[in-house]
């Protein structure tokens, strides 16, 4: 029988070992999740989520519980990342605590997703010391971490840790292709903008308005060196426009949700649903902004390739001429800039700079970064 973990790519070890707590009815009261970026930490956490919420048991993928954590609109499933600039928040870990208290809104369980607790302080994770090793009955809690060492040892200590295993390029493109029908070269590009992520990639390629924001994104850099200032101011708001295309119809759904919901619910539940709406809709804006610095990361590591003469490794096949381009007008070192300053507006949108500020002075860096300095023209021929 199909179940939620069906849809866990890469992890064989993982998926069998928690589908076997879940059918055994062994089902830890915390979870460590350790492994690098686009090792589906977080498809394996909700996977996890909607097996201990399913009407039937299973992660059937068919009751009402299923469907509402698979859209990632269940009320009783919560999803936090860090909201500092270091990491998380002693007050964000307070609300966290004090949340877990309440009771369910509508499943007869709680679970709790934390990202990167690898940014947890020692501060911050003493004021949630208690909960995690006695969450209320019914809470499930569910961290996850880059390495087991990169988290506080008070924190392992509390946890069962499950260790993710680094899935290979050729491995990651194969599971994509075979589960969207795609060619291994769309797939490759799906994970560069997906940072790795098989089930991601995956969503990705499925989104006709994720392709067209890859489109729109290599036809920007593209004409880069010959943009004037407001043709990339342009580029910018249309880049923003794209990547939050998609939010349309998870704000849509949340709204349905919502006026469900409001008939039976009082008011205090209401106000936490919609909380957690507006918490859903930043990590899921930033996740679709993050894959629009992915693809120009790709770019500019494309371009770095074709500088050190080896075009066969150029993931990017589609804009082979425009990449090209760009390697014949800049150097090596001025690539490396870019992708240094690409990285650190990446962690701008992280940390809720505006992304229309992010990716206008993004792009202008790159360009003057790229050409400038090297003399070409980087305005109107």
């Amino acid at each position: 029988m199909a179940d939620a973990f069906d849809a866990v790519f890469g992890q064989p070890q993982v998926r069998d070992f928690l589908r076997a707590a879940v059918s055994g009815d062994k089902v830890s009261h915390a979870y460590l999740l350790v492994g690098p970026a686009g090792s589906n930490k977080t498809a394996v956490a909700f996977a996890l989520a909607q097996s201990v919420l399913c009407e039937h048991g299973t992660g059937c993928g068919e009751c009402d519980e299923c469907r509402r954590v698979m859209a990632r609109t269940h009320p009783d499933v919560h999803f936090y990342a860090p909201e500092g600039a270091m990491g998380y928040l002693v007050e964000q870990v307070r609300s966290i605590v004090a949340d877990v208290s309440l009771a369910p809104i509508r499943a007869k369980r709680k679970v709790y997703i934390l990202d990167r607790v690898d940014l947890l302080g020692v501060q911050a994770a003493n004021a949630f010391l208690k909960t995690l090793e006695e969450p209320p009955t019914g809470v499930l809690i569910i961290l996850l971490g880059r390495t087991q060492e990169s988290v506080l040892s008070t924190i392992v200590s509390r946890c069962q840790v499950i260790p993710f295993r680094t899935i290979p390029a050729a491995e990651a493109a194969g599971l994509v292709s075979q589960n969207t029908g795609a060619t291994r070269e769309r797939a490759a590009w799906a994970l560069q903008a997906c940072d790795g992520s098989v089930s991601k990639a995956v969503a990705f390629l499925k989104s006709g308005e994720c392709m067209e924001l890859r489109r729109n994104v290599l036809g920007t850099l593209a004409a880069l060196r010959l943009s004037d200032d407001w043709d990339i101011v342009q580029a910018a708001s249309s880049m923003v426009v794209q990547a939050k295309a998609p939010l349309d119809e998870v704000r849509s759904q949340q709204a349905r949700d919502l006026e469900d919901a409001s008939e039976f619910l009082e008011r205090a539940a209401v106000r936490q649903i919609e909380q957690r709406n507006k918490r859903l809709i930043t990590a899921k804006s930033n996740e679709l902004l993050h894959q629009t610095t992915a693809i120009i990361r790709g770019w500019l590591r494309d371009v770095l390739a074709m500088c050190a003469g080896a075009p066969e490794v150029v993931v990017n096949s589609d804009a082979l001429d425009a990449i090209a381009d760009a390697a014949a007008n800049t150097d090596a070192a001025r690539v490396a800039a870019a992708l240094e300053a690409v990285r650190r507006y990446d962690e701008a949108i992280s940390y809720n700079v505006s992304p229309e500020t992010c990716i206008d002075a993004m792009l202008l860096d790159m360009r003057h970064t790229l050409y400038d300095a090297s003399g070409s023209h980087a305005g109107r021929d």
